[in-house]
């Protein structure tokens, strides 16, 4: 089996959409910070977990070769 560009490609991928994810997360943590805590947690943990939902297809194509489920 030949070796495939698409497992560098996808991490590259992820790594400069990861750098520019955190980025805006870091940008919005001034006004979140002010908030009380108990407020301040879900949106940390949205923001935590929000990464995934647009990298999901990415990550597929990355194992399989294709953009969605069949």
């Amino acid at each position: 089996m030949t070796p495939s560009l698409r497992r560098p490609l996808g991490v590259l991928g992820l790594v400069v959409f990861l750098f520019v994810y955190a980025l805006a997360a870091v940008r919005l943590a001034a006004p979140v910070a002010t908030l009380h805590p108990l407020v301040q947690l879900p949106v940390w943990l949205v923001l935590g977990l929000a990464w995934v939902v647009p990298l999901r297809p990415l990550l597929m194509w990355m194992e399989t070769g294709r953009w969605r489920r069949r």
